[in-house]
């Protein structure tokens, strides 16, 4: 009985490593900078103020939802996307092993042809 217990204890211990060792994905979209916490809306990221949109989430080193006022006084490492208006959506703080890897990649832009001239005068 006691080494069944063991056992289970053992394999379950072992599956809760495996969650610890995930790499976290980030869009290809996003830029890497350093940044400062303000006074909420705004965050200082490589020296220029910027906003957070209504809905953005910063992710700290732990993969955890963090509170932008529980940022004050320091400097992290982040990569961070922006939507549609120029405004900051989603920061992640990096670890130290995430800041000394290559940041993604951005998209290509798309290229725009132009229209082709219409037969039909």
């Amino acid at each position: 009985m006691r080494i069944g217990t063991l056992l289970i204890s053992c394999a379950l211990a072992l599956a809760s490593l495996s969650a610890h060792a995930f790499e976290r994905p980030f869009p290809a979209e996003a830029k890497r900078g350093v940044m400062t916490p303000a006074n909420y809306p705004v965050v200082v990221i490589n020296d220029k103020t910027r906003t957070l949109s209504a809905g953005a989430r910063i992710w700290n080193q732990d993969n955890m939802i963090e509170m932008p006022a529980a940022l004050r006084g320091s400097q992290f490492a982040v990569n961070y996307t922006e939507d549609g208006n120029g405004d900051i959506d989603r920061i992640w703080i990096l670890t130290a092993d995430e800041a000394q890897k290559t940041p993604p990649k951005p998209l290509p832009q798309p290229v725009l042809l132009p229209a082709p001239a219409s037969k039909f005068k």
